[in-house]
């Protein structure tokens, strides 16, 4: 498994105090975890902690799959 998968999936599982194996990459995060505005900024703050990385608030607006915020995970941390 992908270790990024992985990490996303602990900082999920932290904020939203879930099961990380509970997770894919098809999870919503409104749907399928329930999780509001204020949960998914907390997880994108995870993320920007775990990888010392900024991400725009438009594009993580707009995230609204686990591959979504991976994928965004990859663009910040890339080159």
């Amino acid at each position: 498994m992908d270790e990024d998968f992985k990490k996303l999936c602990a900082i999920i599982a932290d904020v939203l105090g879930i099961d990380p194996d509970e997770i894919t990459m098809d999870t919503t995060f409104d749907d399928d975890l329930g999780a509001d505005s204020l949960d998914v900024a907390s997880i994108i703050m995870g993320i920007e902690d775990e990888y010392d990385v900024k991400v725009d608030t438009e594009v993580a607006s707009k995230v609204t799959t686990v591959g979504e915020a991976l994928a965004l995970i990859k663009g910040a941390t890339e080159g």
